[in-house]
């Protein structure tokens, strides 16, 4: 028998993430997310993947033909980024720094770093679907930029040795 969702939620909020902003651009339109939900999938061909809940207004993006998205690693100092694009429901772009990316897609120019992506597939599972990305372009904008980690239900940082 599964656990329940609750305690498979509580099982993984133990486990420190990165934060990065999801930004889609489908038909037109943009939009992004905070996700913690994301991998490398493979070097050759460079593959990343994120995952997306079938309730949100990027789910929906994403599912377009035309649809592309970059995935923004947020630096510590960008924690009102990453709330703004969890709960803000309104132009979630007014704030930060934003430039295009080779696919059309919007890249946080401040970023530690980003990667720009073509959907290479999809799979849904259970509430979500997981996004394979084809990075089509990347950048390393602060090489040593500490990275915004999410552990245990708070924002955290990465402490100096």
């Amino acid at each position: 028998m599964a656990i329940s969702s609750d305690d498979f939620k509580d099982v993984l909020r133990h486990f420190p993430a990165g934060v990065t902003l999801v930004t889609v651009k489908a038909g037109g339109e943009v939009y992004g997310l905070t996700v913690s939900a994301f991998a490398s999938v493979s070097p050759t061909p460079p593959l990343i993947m994120v995952c997306i809940d079938h309730r949100g207004y990027s789910h929906e993006l994403l599912q377009k033909s035309d649809a592309v998205f970059a995935v923004n690693f947020l630096h510590e100092e960008q924690i009102e980024l990453s709330n703004r694009f969890a709960f803000v429901k309104d132009d979630r772009f007014a704030e930060g720094n934003w430039a295009t990316a080779a696919t059309g897609a919007p890249v946080l120019a401040d970023a530690v770093a980003w990667l720009d992506c073509t959907v290479y597939s999809r799979h849904s599972a259970g509430t979500h679907t997981i996004y394979i990305g084809e990075v089509q372009a990347s950048q390393v904008v602060a090489p040593d930029g500490k990275p915004l980690i999410y552990w245990n239900r708070e924002y955290r940082q990465l402490a100096n040795s």
